[in-house]
């Protein structure tokens, strides 16, 4: 009998314990639970390195305080400045570190626009918690044959949240190109986090003229600050300009 290997993730102890043990009644189930993301991560990571990966993993859509609506940009490795790590962005780290591994969403709530960010980072299936094990089941071994799965109450509100997404990004694709390739390597260094001087010092220009790249970087985006610029580049794909080593980029590549 071949065996399904899943790992549940909730801050809710309670409700993490009783789910695993139910699912731990079927005979080709292994279960496990974590109660956190960075807890989640360290799971991961120790089966692999056993040879032992999971299948699935089951994340609580709120886990470690996700804001509604929102795209959450906080690096999975690290966390929040408490060390929480949100549902959605465990979903992103899973597909990025480990992408045979299934994600599903467990939310409270029907919510449509949660659901297409949830989808967008990699996960395989939305369900609600309160749904029924035999429910439950059929998705973990649906998304294991590479489905995707969300309540049908959800689907024209998703696909509609997809379709403006891709809409929005087709947009900021569009500003973006509309940069100059120092104007794009300006932007990255923002996207890294850099301030004004430390970008001066990696692109070996002058304070002055890193404000003017900036100020054009803003008004060709069409917008009024950094924190925008720097959304509006993650919509369009735009990664952080690599930190590591002294080599400065000057080919203007977007990552």
């Amino acid at each position: 009998m071949v065996r399904i290997r899943v790992l549940v993730v909730d801050d809710h102890r309670i409700f993490a314990e009783s789910l695993a043990a139910a699912l731990a009644a079927e005979p080709d189930v292994d279960v496990s639970a974590a109660g956190s993301g960075p807890a989640a991560l360290r799971c991961l990571e120790r089966a692999a390195g056993e040879g032992r990966r999971y299948d699935v993993l089951l994340v609580d859509a709120d886990l470690g305080g996700t804001v509604p609506g929102s795209r959450p940009a906080v690096p999975v490795q690290e966390g929040n400045a408490e060390g929480l790590v949100d549902g959605i962005s465990l979903v992103t780290g899973v597909r990025a570190a480990q992408p045979g591994v299934r994600t599903v969403v467990l939310a409270e709530k029907d919510d449509p626009r949660r659901a297409a960010l949830a989808l967008q980072a990699g996960a395989s299936g939305w369900v609600a918690k309160d749904c029924s094990l035999s429910r439950l089941l059929t998705v973990i071994r649906g998304v294991l044959r590479d489905e995707t799965h969300l309540p049908p109450a959800l689907l024209t509100g998703v696909l509609r949240e997809l379709t403006a997404a891709r809409r929005h990004r087709t947009e900021s694709e569009r500003l973006v190109e509309s940069l100059t390739p120092r104007e794009r390597e300006v932007l990255r260094c923002m996207v890294a986090g850099l301030g004004r001087k430390a970008v001066a010092e990696r692109l070996f220009l002058s304070p002055h003229t890193v404000r003017t790249h900036m100020q054009n970087v803003l008004g060709k985006l069409g917008v009024h600050s950094t924190l925008a610029a720097v959304a509006l580049a993650r919509r369009a794909g735009v990664g952080p300009a690599e930190l590591a080593g002294d080599v400065v980029e000057r080919g203007g590549q977007l990552a």
